[in-house]
């Protein structure tokens, strides 16, 4: 159920999520980058120990397989993909294994994750963890940090999914009630999977399984200036991603936008999107924007009718394409040693 004190938490000051929607996969062995680096989309073999990025996997023709966060601790590779999928991942990933000196593992049961997103998350953090958490400002954007939780190893990583800026950490499973224990114990609510929804969709970041599927291009989700590198080396799908981009100009037949309906009624994913008595799109996810006082849609839309200010019909209702993001995420982290005033005590 929505909780307007917790997205106004998210918003302004930090909230938490449980985050159970990724399984987790690790990758080991020297090979590892190089190996990655001819499966993914994304720019792998550059990332040294610390660093990360968003990336997408994909079948020969250009559609995505899922789409993963990819983080180099050091000594392994984690990767997070769309949790219904890790099973069929890791077998694909397994069967792609030949001379190289490469291992995988799924390590999903093995941490609990959690987000803490909004502008005081540093602060928040810094309470939560200690000394080991200090200067996460200067954490590049899918940057990953050994830390220690309870005196046990654990993983903060730098994220934005969320719709929010914030962080994701990953501790060992025992250690999970202890961790929500010490959030609280911050003044920091927990979002339900409800009010996570309304700020991912107000920002406009697509889901895997909801927004983008096994026959979604990169390009149509609009992922491409987060998950795909253009200057690396092949990978599996490159000539369909090349050709639509160099030779077709970047023009899909279809793209990820955003709706801003009037009327009080939330259209269910999978509602025909109408112009002129004809089916332009579908919608994929919706919400009500506490931001904009009004539900929002993302959809998929003919590209005849992508241009913002475009008026189209779902449901008989009136609505509006609209640039995403909706609602901009705040820019920059709380830099402050201790939590708000008005985070304290809520």
């Amino acid at each position: 159920m929505f909780s307007e004190q917790a997205y106004q938490a998210a918003r302004h000051r930090a909230a938490a999520i449980e985050r159970v929607d990724r399984g987790l996969i690790v990758v080991s062995g020297q090979d590892r980058a190089s190996y990655l680096q001819g499966l993914l989309t994304n720019d792998i073999a550059r990332l040294t120990a610390g660093e990360g990025c968003y990336a997408a996997y994909l079948t020969p023709q250009g559609r995505m397989i899922a789409d993963a966060l990819v983080y180099e601790l050091g000594d392994v590779i984690l990767m997070a993909v769309p949790l219904p999928h890790t099973a069929s991942v890791l077998a694909k990933l397994d069967q792609l294994v030949f001379g190289e000196d490469v291992r995988l593992g799924d390590v999903t049961a093995t941490f609990s994750r959690y987000a803490v997103i909004g502008p005081a998350t540093a602060a928040v953090l810094h309470t939560v963890l200690g000394e080991g958490s200090t200067d996460l400002e200067s954490l590049p954007e899918h940057g990953n940090r050994r830390v220690r939780f309870g005196g046990h190893p654990s993983v903060l990583t730098r994220v934005d999914e969320a719709g929010e800026p914030g962080f994701d950490l990953y501790v060992e499973r025992s250690q999970r009630e202890a961790l929500q224990e010490a959030i609280r114990a911050a003044g920091v609510p927990f979002v339900d999977a409800e009010t996570a929804d309304v700020i991912r969709i107000e920002a406009g970041i697509p889901k895997f399984d909801q927004d983008m599927d096994q026959d979604t291009i990169p390009l149509e989700a609009g992922i491409e200036g987060r998950a795909i590198s253009f200057s690396k080396g092949c990978y599996v799908g490159q000539e369909v991603i090349v050709r639509v981009v160099h030779r077709g100009h970047g023009r899909v037949a279809r793209k990820l936008a955003g709706l801003a309906l009037e009327g009080p009624d939330l259209p269910i994913a999978g509602a025909a999107v109408t112009a002129d008595g004809r089916q332009v799109g579908r919608v994929t996810s919706s919400a009500h924007s506490p931001a904009l006082g009004r539900p929002i849609a993302l959809a998929y839309l003919h590209r005849d009718a992508l241009e913002a200010g475009t008026v189209v019909s779902v449901n008989g209702a009136r609505a509006v394409v609209t640039t995403l993001p909706f609602v901009e995420p705040a820019k920059v982290f709380e830099s402050a040693r201790r939590l708000p005033a008005e985070t304290e005590g809520s």
